[in-house]
């Protein structure tokens, strides 16, 4: 093996060799660590809001010891996909086998399930919980980009929460439009006719035509640097929902939009 992956091992060693209960065990050690790094983030992003300070500073500021780093310290919706839920679960279940709880990932997976409801929070803190006659557009669909990957999404969640409380919504994917469909109409078999207030845009700014508000919910590139100018021409009110903290809240108030981010406070 260390022959084999010598063209990759010149600069510094990169291969490890271990027994394979510690090779499986570093696998879920590793992602378990990650999501707790993230967790860890959205807990201080939320009570960044109620004391008035940034996260995306905060993150800056202990990123920038070398201790720490500036990898998975980024606040938002959560986490989904299949890696960290499975490999938490995982380790958790071998655990409970030897008779020990890991109480610090159990935390995790709390604190990652409430703050997919975090968004639809500030949603209903706006609005009220009855949204009918409320339109949203939402991007982003994937639990993060370049996949269309929706296990565990947090759109799916949001999503659910929004036409249950009477609103029409219209997202935009890049590619996870086929799978979001799918997904969604097993989230909603108890309510299939919630569907139809699901529509489907091809381009991020024909999902916004009309709506009351913008929800980002993954960070795709192509949302990065909308025209403000015919976001908000485009849209019924200028307000975003920022889950991904995509953007600068003094550039949103320059260019007279609500914006409610993450730990950001609500800014226009």
């Amino acid at each position: 093996m260390r022959q084999l992956y010598a063209p990759f091992n010149r600069n510094h060693e990169r291969t490890r060799v271990m027994d394979v209960k510690s090779a499986e065990f570093t696998k879920y050690a590793a992602n378990a660590m990650l999501a707790t790094r993230i967790s860890f983030m959205n807990e201080l992003a939320n009570l960044a809001d109620k004391v008035g300070a940034d996260i995306e500073l905060v993150r800056q500021g202990i990123g920038s010891d070398p201790r720490i780093g500036y990898s998975f310290l980024y606040a938002g919706t959560g986490y989904g996909g299949n890696c960290f839920p499975k490999d938490l679960q995982a380790l958790g279940h071998t655990a409970r086998e030897y008779g020990q709880t890991l109480r610090v990932l159990e935390a995790v997976e709390t604190v990652n399930q409430d703050q997919k409801q975090v968004l639809v929070n500030k949603i209903f803190a706006k609005y009220g919980r009855n949204l009918a006659g409320k339109t949203f557009a939402l991007w982003g669909l994937a639990f993060k980009p370049n996949t269309d990957d929706m296990r565990d999404a947090p759109s799916r969640v949001i999503i659910s929460a929004l036409l249950r409380a009477g609103a029409s919504i219209t997202a935009h994917d890049p590619v996870a439009e086929e799978e979001a469909k799918r997904v969604l109409a097993l989230d909603l078999a108890d309510a299939p006719a919630l569907l139809h207030k699901l529509q489907f845009a091809d381009k991020p700014m024909q999902a916004v035509q009309g709506a009351d508000a913008l929800i980002i919910v993954t960070e795709w590139k192509a949302y990065r640097s909308p025209n403000w100018t015919a976001l908000k021409a485009a849209m019924k009110a200028p307000v975003i929902f920022d889950g991904r903290n995509l953007y600068e809240p003094r550039a949103m108030q320059e260019n007279g939009l609500q914006y409610v981010a993450i730990g950001r406070g609500n800014h226009g």
